[in-house]
Protein backbone atom coordinates (compact mmCIF):
# COMPACT_ATOMS: atom_id res chain seq x y z
CA UNK A 1 0.00 0.00 0.00
CA UNK A 2 2.78 2.09 0.88
CA UNK A 3 4.36 1.26 -2.76
CA UNK A 4 1.25 2.15 -4.72
CA UNK A 5 0.85 5.79 -2.93
CA UNK A 6 4.69 6.76 -3.48
CA UNK A 7 3.51 5.66 -7.07
CA UNK A 8 0.81 7.73 -7.34
CA UNK A 9 2.40 10.58 -6.14
CA UNK A 10 5.21 9.97 -8.68
CA UNK A 11 2.77 10.35 -11.62
CA UNK A 12 1.38 13.59 -10.20
CA UNK A 13 4.83 15.47 -10.28
CA UNK A 14 6.37 13.95 -13.00
CA UNK A 15 6.33 17.44 -14.14
CA UNK A 16 9.06 17.97 -11.37
CA UNK A 17 11.40 15.85 -13.39
CA UNK A 18 12.44 13.05 -13.36
CA UNK A 19 15.37 13.18 -10.69
CA UNK A 20 12.93 14.12 -8.04
CA UNK A 21 11.12 10.92 -9.03
CA UNK A 22 14.27 9.13 -8.23
CA UNK A 23 14.99 10.37 -5.45
CA UNK A 24 11.74 9.53 -4.00
CA UNK A 25 11.94 5.82 -5.55
CA UNK A 26 15.18 5.32 -3.27
CA UNK A 27 13.71 7.14 -0.10
CA UNK A 28 10.83 4.62 -0.09
CA UNK A 29 13.05 1.78 -0.13
CA UNK A 30 15.19 2.72 2.32
CA UNK A 31 12.29 3.10 4.52
CA UNK A 32 10.82 -0.22 3.76
CA UNK A 33 13.77 -1.61 4.77
CA UNK A 34 14.02 0.08 7.89
CA UNK A 35 10.43 -0.87 8.46
CA UNK A 36 11.45 -5.00 7.70
CA UNK A 37 14.43 -4.78 9.70
CA UNK A 38 12.88 -3.92 12.82
CA UNK A 39 9.84 -6.11 12.31
CA UNK A 40 12.31 -8.83 12.58
CA UNK A 41 14.49 -7.33 15.43
CA UNK A 42 11.05 -7.61 17.63
CA UNK A 43 10.45 -10.92 16.70
CA UNK A 44 13.77 -12.58 18.09
CA UNK A 45 13.56 -10.12 21.18
CA UNK A 46 10.20 -11.81 22.05
CA UNK A 47 11.55 -15.14 21.52
CA UNK A 48 14.48 -14.44 23.38
CA UNK A 49 13.12 -12.60 26.23
CA UNK A 50 12.93 -15.23 30.00
CA UNK A 51 9.96 -15.84 31.87
CA UNK A 52 9.38 -13.04 34.34
CA UNK A 53 9.17 -15.42 37.82
CA UNK A 54 8.02 -14.43 41.45
CA UNK A 55 10.87 -16.22 43.27
CA UNK A 56 9.69 -15.18 46.62
CA UNK A 57 8.95 -17.85 49.34
CA UNK A 58 4.87 -16.64 48.60
CA UNK A 59 4.69 -16.96 45.02
CA UNK A 60 6.52 -19.43 42.58
CA UNK A 61 4.43 -18.89 39.35
CA UNK A 62 5.52 -18.61 35.82
CA UNK A 63 4.38 -15.89 33.92
CA UNK A 64 1.76 -17.30 31.76
CA UNK A 65 2.10 -14.63 29.72
CA UNK A 66 5.61 -15.64 27.78
CA UNK A 67 5.36 -19.22 26.21
CA UNK A 68 8.87 -20.53 26.79
CA UNK A 69 10.36 -23.65 25.53
CA UNK A 70 10.48 -26.96 27.66
CA UNK A 71 14.15 -26.83 28.79
CA UNK A 72 14.11 -23.62 29.92
CA UNK A 73 11.32 -23.67 31.64
CA UNK A 74 12.89 -26.90 33.28
CA UNK A 75 15.62 -25.33 34.20
CA UNK A 76 13.54 -22.39 35.79
CA UNK A 77 11.89 -24.62 37.95
CA UNK A 78 15.02 -26.66 39.46
CA UNK A 79 16.13 -23.30 40.01
CA UNK A 80 12.78 -22.19 41.65
CA UNK A 81 13.10 -25.59 43.52
CA UNK A 82 16.70 -25.01 44.78
CA UNK A 83 16.28 -21.85 46.20
CA UNK A 84 13.23 -22.21 48.12
CA UNK A 85 15.28 -25.65 49.68
CA UNK A 86 18.07 -22.70 50.21
CA UNK A 87 15.36 -20.68 52.21
CA UNK A 88 14.00 -23.80 54.18
CA UNK A 89 17.82 -25.17 54.88
CA UNK A 90 18.38 -21.52 56.67
CA UNK A 91 15.29 -22.30 58.91
CA UNK A 92 16.72 -25.61 59.49
CA UNK A 93 19.50 -24.25 61.22
CA UNK A 94 17.91 -21.92 62.80
CA UNK A 95 15.59 -24.89 64.78
CA UNK A 96 18.78 -26.62 65.33
CA UNK A 97 20.23 -23.55 66.74
CA UNK A 98 17.38 -23.46 68.90
CA UNK A 99 16.60 -27.14 70.01
CA UNK A 100 20.60 -28.17 70.54
CA UNK A 101 20.68 -26.72 74.38
CA UNK A 102 17.87 -29.46 75.09
CA UNK A 103 19.02 -32.22 73.56
CA UNK A 104 20.82 -33.88 76.05
CA UNK A 105 18.30 -33.96 78.45
CA UNK A 106 15.35 -34.82 75.95
CA UNK A 107 17.82 -38.00 75.44
CA UNK A 108 18.36 -38.79 79.00
CA UNK A 109 14.61 -38.91 79.60
CA UNK A 110 13.86 -40.98 76.71
CA UNK A 111 16.50 -43.44 77.81
CA UNK A 112 15.34 -43.40 81.08
CA UNK A 113 11.43 -43.95 80.03
CA UNK A 114 12.63 -46.93 77.32
CA UNK A 115 14.09 -48.40 80.59
CA UNK A 116 11.09 -48.20 82.61
CA UNK A 117 8.52 -49.06 80.01
CA UNK A 118 7.84 -52.89 78.82
CA UNK A 119 8.35 -54.02 75.63
CA UNK A 120 9.30 -52.24 72.48
CA UNK A 121 10.19 -48.51 73.05
CA UNK A 122 8.31 -45.78 71.94
CA UNK A 123 10.31 -43.02 70.91
CA UNK A 124 9.12 -39.03 71.58
CA UNK A 125 9.50 -36.46 68.62
CA UNK A 126 12.72 -34.84 69.97
CA UNK A 127 12.72 -31.01 70.29
CA UNK A 128 14.81 -31.26 67.20
CA UNK A 129 12.59 -32.88 65.10
CA UNK A 130 9.17 -30.81 66.51
CA UNK A 131 11.14 -27.48 65.50
CA UNK A 132 12.74 -28.71 61.88
CA UNK A 133 10.42 -27.76 59.01
CA UNK A 134 9.49 -31.34 57.03
CA UNK A 135 11.23 -29.44 54.01
CA UNK A 136 9.15 -31.63 51.71
CA UNK A 137 7.44 -28.09 49.61
CA UNK A 138 6.46 -28.99 45.92
CA UNK A 139 8.66 -26.36 44.21
CA UNK A 140 7.63 -26.29 40.49
CA UNK A 141 4.61 -24.55 38.55
CA UNK A 142 1.53 -25.62 36.34
CA UNK A 143 1.12 -29.22 37.16
CA UNK A 144 4.64 -29.76 38.79
CA UNK A 145 4.53 -32.96 40.98
CA UNK A 146 7.89 -34.34 41.92
CA UNK A 147 9.11 -33.99 45.21
CA UNK A 148 12.71 -32.28 45.12
CA UNK A 149 15.19 -32.56 48.03
CA UNK A 150 18.65 -31.53 47.83
CA UNK A 151 21.77 -33.68 48.60
CA UNK A 152 22.80 -31.95 51.80
CA UNK A 153 18.95 -32.55 52.85
CA UNK A 154 18.72 -36.06 52.44
CA UNK A 155 22.85 -35.71 54.35
CA UNK A 156 21.28 -33.53 56.92
CA UNK A 157 18.50 -35.50 58.13
CA UNK A 158 19.81 -39.12 57.74
CA UNK A 159 23.12 -38.40 59.47
CA UNK A 160 21.33 -36.64 62.63
CA UNK A 161 19.18 -39.35 62.97
CA UNK A 162 21.70 -42.10 62.31
CA UNK A 163 23.71 -40.46 65.07
CA UNK A 164 20.78 -40.71 67.42
CA UNK A 165 20.43 -44.10 66.70
CA UNK A 166 23.74 -44.96 66.97
CA UNK A 167 23.70 -43.74 70.73
CA UNK A 168 20.64 -45.23 71.37
CA UNK A 169 22.32 -48.47 70.38
CA UNK A 170 25.62 -47.92 72.42
CA UNK A 171 23.16 -47.46 75.80
CA UNK A 172 21.09 -50.48 75.31
CA UNK A 173 24.85 -52.26 74.54
CA UNK A 174 26.14 -50.57 77.69
CA UNK A 175 23.14 -51.58 79.74
CA UNK A 176 23.27 -55.33 78.56
CA UNK A 177 26.78 -55.49 79.17
CA UNK A 178 26.40 -54.43 83.10
CA UNK A 179 23.25 -56.99 83.44
CA UNK A 180 25.87 -59.59 82.34
CA UNK A 181 28.41 -58.29 84.77
CA UNK A 182 26.13 -58.14 88.01
CA UNK A 183 24.64 -61.26 87.01
CA UNK A 184 28.53 -63.24 86.35
CA UNK A 185 29.13 -61.29 89.86
CA UNK A 186 26.33 -62.55 91.64
CA UNK A 187 27.08 -66.27 89.94
CA UNK A 188 30.35 -65.75 91.20
CA UNK A 189 29.54 -65.38 94.47
CA UNK A 190 27.10 -68.08 94.67
CA UNK A 191 30.31 -70.24 93.67
CA UNK A 192 32.20 -69.13 95.77
CA UNK A 193 29.81 -69.98 98.68
CA UNK A 194 28.80 -72.91 97.50
CA UNK A 195 32.59 -74.37 97.53
CA UNK A 196 33.24 -72.73 100.81
CA UNK A 197 30.30 -74.95 102.42
CA UNK A 198 31.77 -77.81 100.61
CA UNK A 199 34.96 -77.35 102.38
CA UNK A 200 33.54 -77.46 106.01
CA UNK A 201 32.14 -80.93 107.04
CA UNK A 202 30.03 -79.21 109.60
CA UNK A 203 28.05 -76.88 106.82
CA UNK A 204 28.21 -79.05 103.98
CA UNK A 205 24.42 -80.05 104.03
CA UNK A 206 23.52 -76.08 103.61
CA UNK A 207 24.78 -75.61 100.35
CA UNK A 208 21.70 -77.95 98.82
CA UNK A 209 19.49 -75.31 100.15
CA UNK A 210 21.17 -71.79 98.73
CA UNK A 211 21.95 -73.51 95.64
CA UNK A 212 18.27 -74.37 95.54
CA UNK A 213 16.92 -71.54 95.69
CA UNK A 214 19.29 -70.08 92.56
CA UNK A 215 18.29 -72.46 90.28
CA UNK A 216 15.84 -71.36 87.88
CA UNK A 217 17.80 -68.15 87.60
CA UNK A 218 21.48 -70.03 86.70
CA UNK A 219 20.08 -73.71 85.11
CA UNK A 220 21.75 -72.74 82.43
CA UNK A 221 25.68 -72.54 83.81
CA UNK A 222 27.20 -76.16 83.99
CA UNK A 223 29.87 -74.72 86.69
CA UNK A 224 26.42 -74.57 88.92
CA UNK A 225 25.02 -77.67 87.87
CA UNK A 226 27.75 -79.44 88.82
CA UNK A 227 28.32 -78.05 92.12
CA UNK A 228 24.17 -78.55 92.62
CA UNK A 229 24.98 -82.24 91.40
CA UNK A 230 27.71 -82.18 94.61
CA UNK A 231 25.52 -80.49 97.30
CA UNK A 232 23.41 -83.27 96.33
CA UNK A 233 26.04 -85.55 97.15
CA UNK A 234 27.24 -84.27 100.61
CA UNK A 235 22.94 -83.69 101.72
CA UNK A 236 22.94 -88.15 100.59
CA UNK A 237 26.04 -87.89 103.37
CA UNK A 238 24.10 -85.90 105.85
CA UNK A 239 21.21 -87.61 105.64
CA UNK A 240 20.12 -90.71 108.59
CA UNK A 241 17.50 -92.11 106.62
CA UNK A 242 17.59 -94.90 103.64
CA UNK A 243 14.72 -93.30 102.01
CA UNK A 244 16.46 -89.44 102.12
CA UNK A 245 19.69 -90.90 101.07
CA UNK A 246 17.90 -92.47 97.82
CA UNK A 247 15.83 -89.18 97.03
CA UNK A 248 19.17 -87.53 96.85
CA UNK A 249 21.07 -89.36 95.26
CA UNK A 250 18.44 -89.91 92.30
CA UNK A 251 17.78 -86.17 92.01
CA UNK A 252 21.45 -85.03 91.93
CA UNK A 253 22.05 -88.40 89.25
CA UNK A 254 19.50 -86.07 87.22
CA UNK A 255 21.10 -82.93 87.20
CA UNK A 256 24.46 -84.27 86.79
CA UNK A 257 23.11 -85.57 83.69
CA UNK A 258 22.37 -81.98 82.72
CA UNK A 259 25.51 -80.43 83.50
CA UNK A 260 26.94 -83.30 81.61
CA UNK A 261 24.53 -82.51 78.49
CA UNK A 262 25.23 -78.89 78.67
CA UNK A 263 28.78 -78.87 78.90
CA UNK A 264 30.89 -82.26 77.73
CA UNK A 265 33.92 -80.62 78.39
CA UNK A 266 33.39 -80.05 81.58
CA UNK A 267 35.45 -82.67 83.97
CA UNK A 268 33.98 -81.65 87.15
CA UNK A 269 30.75 -82.64 85.84
CA UNK A 270 31.80 -85.99 84.73
CA UNK A 271 33.08 -86.91 87.70
CA UNK A 272 30.54 -85.89 90.14
CA UNK A 273 27.67 -87.56 87.72
CA UNK A 274 30.34 -90.78 88.33
CA UNK A 275 30.01 -90.43 92.00
CA UNK A 276 26.27 -89.89 91.81
CA UNK A 277 26.24 -93.31 89.80
CA UNK A 278 28.29 -94.63 92.78
CA UNK A 279 25.64 -93.55 95.63
CA UNK A 280 22.79 -94.96 93.12
CA UNK A 281 24.22 -98.62 93.08
CA UNK A 282 23.60 -98.97 96.69
CA UNK A 283 19.78 -98.16 96.31
CA UNK A 284 19.42 -99.69 92.68
CA UNK A 285 18.88 -103.75 91.56
CA UNK A 286 21.88 -105.42 90.36
CA UNK A 287 21.23 -105.08 87.15
CA UNK A 288 21.29 -101.47 87.75
CA UNK A 289 23.91 -101.59 90.42
CA UNK A 290 26.29 -103.31 87.41
CA UNK A 291 25.11 -100.69 85.08
CA UNK A 292 25.76 -97.95 87.34
CA UNK A 293 29.14 -99.16 87.96
CA UNK A 294 29.71 -99.17 84.00
CA UNK A 295 28.77 -95.77 83.94
CA UNK A 296 31.37 -94.68 86.70
CA UNK A 297 34.12 -95.95 85.00
CA UNK A 298 33.27 -94.50 81.85
CA UNK A 299 32.54 -90.75 83.45
CA UNK A 300 35.77 -90.87 85.34
CA UNK A 301 37.73 -92.19 82.09
CA UNK A 302 36.20 -89.13 80.61
CA UNK A 303 36.69 -86.48 83.94
CA UNK A 304 40.61 -87.56 83.70
CA UNK A 305 41.07 -86.94 79.72
CA UNK A 306 40.14 -83.69 80.58
CA UNK A 307 41.28 -82.98 83.48
CA UNK A 308 44.46 -85.25 84.36
CA UNK A 309 45.65 -83.26 87.29
CA UNK A 310 42.27 -84.26 89.73
CA UNK A 311 43.38 -86.43 92.32
CA UNK A 312 39.82 -87.03 93.53
CA UNK A 313 39.11 -88.60 90.05
CA UNK A 314 42.21 -90.99 90.34
CA UNK A 315 41.55 -92.12 94.10
CA UNK A 316 37.69 -93.13 92.84
CA UNK A 317 39.26 -95.14 89.55
CA UNK A 318 41.63 -96.82 91.90
CA UNK A 319 38.60 -97.29 94.44
CA UNK A 320 36.24 -98.67 91.48
CA UNK A 321 39.39 -101.14 90.30
CA UNK A 322 40.03 -102.58 93.60
CA UNK A 323 36.19 -103.09 94.07
CA UNK A 324 36.30 -104.65 90.57
CA UNK A 325 39.06 -107.15 91.50
CA UNK A 326 37.42 -108.43 94.88
CA UNK A 327 34.21 -109.58 92.84
CA UNK A 328 33.81 -113.08 93.09
CA UNK A 329 33.37 -115.61 90.08
CA UNK A 330 29.11 -115.39 90.23
CA UNK A 331 29.04 -111.74 90.01
CA UNK A 332 31.51 -111.67 87.46
CA UNK A 333 28.85 -114.14 85.82
CA UNK A 334 26.02 -112.34 86.55
CA UNK A 335 27.41 -108.85 84.78
CA UNK A 336 28.60 -110.98 81.67
CA UNK A 337 25.07 -112.32 81.50
CA UNK A 338 23.36 -109.35 81.37
CA UNK A 339 26.25 -106.56 79.68
CA UNK A 340 27.50 -109.22 77.30
CA UNK A 341 31.29 -108.49 79.14
CA UNK A 342 31.82 -108.03 82.55
CA UNK A 343 34.44 -105.26 84.11
CA UNK A 344 38.21 -106.28 84.27
CA UNK A 345 40.61 -104.62 86.77
CA UNK A 346 43.31 -105.95 89.19
CA UNK A 347 44.44 -104.75 92.42
CA UNK A 348 47.99 -103.41 90.22
CA UNK A 349 45.61 -101.60 88.52
CA UNK A 350 44.67 -99.88 91.72
CA UNK A 351 47.26 -99.44 93.03
CA UNK A 352 48.66 -97.48 90.13
CA UNK A 353 45.66 -95.16 90.63
CA UNK A 354 46.36 -94.54 94.37
CA UNK A 355 49.77 -93.61 93.65
CA UNK A 356 48.94 -91.34 90.90
CA UNK A 357 46.52 -89.62 93.51
CA UNK A 358 49.48 -89.31 95.90
CA UNK A 359 51.93 -87.93 93.52
CA UNK A 360 49.78 -85.36 92.52
CA UNK A 361 49.02 -84.31 95.82
CA UNK A 362 51.09 -85.47 98.82
CA UNK A 363 48.82 -86.52 101.55
CA UNK A 364 45.84 -86.41 99.99
CA UNK A 365 43.72 -88.11 102.02
CA UNK A 366 43.70 -90.55 104.56
CA UNK A 367 41.43 -93.11 103.17
CA UNK A 368 43.83 -93.15 100.06
CA UNK A 369 46.81 -94.38 102.11
CA UNK A 370 44.46 -97.10 104.05
CA UNK A 371 43.86 -98.52 100.26
CA UNK A 372 47.51 -97.99 99.31
CA UNK A 373 47.96 -100.06 102.20
CA UNK A 374 45.48 -102.67 101.33
CA UNK A 375 46.87 -102.93 97.56
CA UNK A 376 50.61 -103.73 98.85
CA UNK A 377 48.72 -106.29 101.35
CA UNK A 378 46.76 -107.86 98.84
CA UNK A 379 50.20 -107.71 96.79
CA UNK A 380 52.11 -109.44 99.57
CA UNK A 381 54.20 -106.55 100.04
CA UNK A 382 53.87 -106.34 103.54
CA UNK A 383 56.77 -103.49 104.53
CA UNK A 384 55.25 -100.94 102.18
CA UNK A 385 51.96 -101.39 103.22
CA UNK A 386 52.74 -101.22 107.02
CA UNK A 387 54.50 -97.78 105.59
CA UNK A 388 50.94 -97.14 104.21
CA UNK A 389 49.57 -97.92 107.66
CA UNK A 390 51.73 -95.47 109.52
CA UNK A 391 51.46 -92.61 106.65
CA UNK A 392 47.30 -92.90 107.34
CA UNK A 393 47.84 -93.02 111.48
CA UNK A 394 49.62 -89.95 111.03
CA UNK A 395 46.93 -87.80 109.78
CA UNK A 396 44.09 -86.72 111.78
CA UNK A 397 40.41 -87.74 111.25
CA UNK A 398 38.00 -84.38 110.91
CA UNK A 399 35.78 -85.68 108.35
CA UNK A 400 32.77 -88.80 107.90
CA UNK A 401 35.42 -90.02 105.20
CA UNK A 402 38.42 -89.62 107.74
CA UNK A 403 36.34 -91.92 110.56
CA UNK A 404 35.50 -94.34 108.11
CA UNK A 405 39.35 -94.59 107.09
CA UNK A 406 40.10 -95.36 110.70
CA UNK A 407 38.09 -98.15 110.68
CA UNK A 408 39.26 -99.29 107.55
CA UNK A 409 43.35 -98.74 109.02
CA UNK A 410 42.50 -101.10 111.84
CA UNK A 411 41.10 -103.53 109.72
CA UNK A 412 44.30 -103.71 107.82
CA UNK A 413 46.30 -103.66 110.57
CA UNK A 414 44.44 -106.41 112.68
CA UNK A 415 44.91 -108.57 108.70
CA UNK A 416 48.95 -107.61 109.02
CA UNK A 417 49.14 -108.69 113.10
CA UNK A 418 46.81 -112.23 112.03
CA UNK A 419 50.16 -113.08 110.32
CA UNK A 420 52.70 -112.51 112.79
CA UNK A 421 52.57 -115.03 115.29
CA UNK A 422 52.38 -112.57 118.57
CA UNK A 423 49.08 -112.82 120.49
CA UNK A 424 48.25 -110.55 123.52
CA UNK A 425 47.97 -106.81 121.31
CA UNK A 426 44.74 -107.81 119.25
CA UNK A 427 42.79 -105.83 121.84
CA UNK A 428 44.53 -102.97 121.74
CA UNK A 429 43.35 -102.33 117.76
CA UNK A 430 40.30 -100.81 118.67
CA UNK A 431 38.28 -97.74 116.05
CA UNK A 432 39.29 -95.20 118.78
CA UNK A 433 41.60 -92.65 117.68
CA UNK A 434 43.19 -91.59 121.58
CA UNK A 435 46.65 -91.05 122.25
CA UNK A 436 47.26 -94.63 123.92
CA UNK A 437 45.27 -96.18 121.03
CA UNK A 438 47.91 -94.30 118.23
CA UNK A 439 50.84 -95.24 120.70
CA UNK A 440 49.72 -99.05 121.13
CA UNK A 441 49.64 -99.07 116.98
CA UNK A 442 53.34 -97.36 116.66
CA UNK A 443 54.17 -100.58 119.12
CA UNK A 444 52.83 -102.99 116.86
CA UNK A 445 54.42 -101.86 113.67
CA UNK A 446 58.03 -101.62 115.65
CA UNK A 447 56.97 -105.26 116.30
CA UNK A 448 56.06 -106.04 112.69
CA UNK A 449 59.42 -104.48 112.09
CA UNK A 450 61.36 -106.49 114.26
CA UNK A 451 59.65 -109.76 113.63
CA UNK A 452 60.42 -109.31 109.74
CA UNK A 453 64.01 -108.87 110.31
CA UNK A 454 64.95 -111.39 112.42
CA UNK A 455 63.08 -113.65 109.75
CA UNK A 456 65.19 -112.43 107.31
CA UNK A 457 68.16 -113.26 109.19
Amino acid sequence: MFCFSLLRVARMAAADGKAVVWGVLVGAAGVTLAVAWYQSRKSGWSRQTPARLCLSSNDDRVDSGVVMPSGQREVLERLGALIQSVSDLKEEVRALKRALPQLPDHVRDELQGGRRGAGPVAYKASPLQKSTPTRRRRAGGSGASTDVHSSEEAESEGGYMTALTDSEEEEVQQSKRKEHRVEVDELSALLERADALHSKEAVKAQALSELLQKKAEFDSKSQFLWRLTRAYADAHDAASSKEEKKSFAEKGMKVGEEAITLNPACSQSHQWYAIMCGLMSDYDSIQNKIKNGYLFKDHLDKAIELDPQNPLSYYLLGRWCYAVAQCTWIERKIAATLFGEPPSATVHDALQHFLKAEAICPKYSKLNYVFLAKCYRDLGQRQRSREMCEAASSLSSTTKEDDEAQKELDSVLQSLYCIIPIRGLAPHLDSSSSPSAHCCKRHLFQLIHHHEEKSSQ
